[in-house]
């Protein structure tokens, strides 16, 4: 396909939106801060959602660090009291998302679901829709889930590694970039799980207004229940979402076409 004749550009999020990470990522969250806390206390999937609707937390390396340290200033301690090595907590961690054997991932990682489909992504290419990923995950994490359990050769990814932290939209940017040989003012989507993510597509629509931006909310799999979804959803639409999907590929087509215009 030309590059050139785009007509729109939908750019992913990772984890929540293309894997389900809430028994990987999230479970090693719950072990770290268990682990560095003594024991004392290991975060409930609603404890990480609470921190993660601040919007600053998504780096899950430092959101383990920040809820281990909230645990002790609840304990009447300070955070130079504590004094974390941050090193070994990111050893720790992971230690058990990707495993023991850092040239295999046989730690949580290997167990996640898919929740997008080969034939989605085709879909998008055969329809002119460009498309690509920017995640806060790591370089290596990211690329096993996407060329090794997805099969995609060659996928347009800007990961951890390769730019700041959401919501800093640069890594959308350059996403987008690598997407389109040549820039232009075609619509761009983002698809996140995460009020950071919303954010992420806030700031970009500030700083290039030129372009229309879309934040498109994905609900991911662990707050899909009755008492958790709507206030969720809610959450998102909030930071900025246009519309909230409980799947990736609940974005059609024709609702691609229908949120360009």
């Amino acid at each position: 396909m030309n590059k050139n004749q785009f007509k729109a550009i939908v750019i992913f999020d990772i984890d929540g939106v293309i894997r389900d990470v809430g028994n990987s990522y999230r479970k090693a969250i719950a072990d770290t801060v268990e682990e560095f806390t003594d024991g004392g206390w290991r975060p409930t999937m609603e404890d990480l959602d609470n921190l993660k609707s601040e919007g600053i937390w998504n780096n899950d390396w430092e959101a383990s660090q920040e809820l281990t340290y909230r645990y002790f200033e609840a304990m009447d301690k300070t955070r130079q009291e504590v004094q974390l090595d941050y090193d070994h907590l990111v050893e720790f961690f992971q230690s058990r998302y990707r495993g023991n054997n850092p040239e295999v991932f046989d730690g949580y990682i290997a167990h996640e679901p898919l929740l997008v489909s080969q034939r989605y992504l085709q879909q998008l290419s055969d329809k002119q829709i460009g498309w690509g990923f920017f995640s806060g995950a790591t370089r290596g994490s990211a690329e096993y889930i996407l060329k090794q359990r997805l099969k995609l050769d060659y996928p347009i990814l800007v990961a951890m590694e390769d730019a700041p932290s959401k919501p800093d939209p640069t890594g959308m940017f350059d996403a987008i970039s690598q997407v389109e040989t040549n820039p232009s003012t075609v619509p761009a989507f983002y698809l996140g799980d995460t009020v950071a993510d919303m954010y992420t597509v806030a700031k970009a629509r500030e700083i290039a207004p030129e372009r229309k931006w879309i934040g498109v909310g994905i609900l991911p799999p662990h707050v899909q229940t009755a008492d958790r979804q709507a206030d969720y959803a809610q959450k998102l639409m909030a930071a900025g979402a246009e519309i909230v999907l409980s799947n990736v590929e609940k974005l059609t087509l024709q609702m691609i076409e229908d949120l360009s215009n």
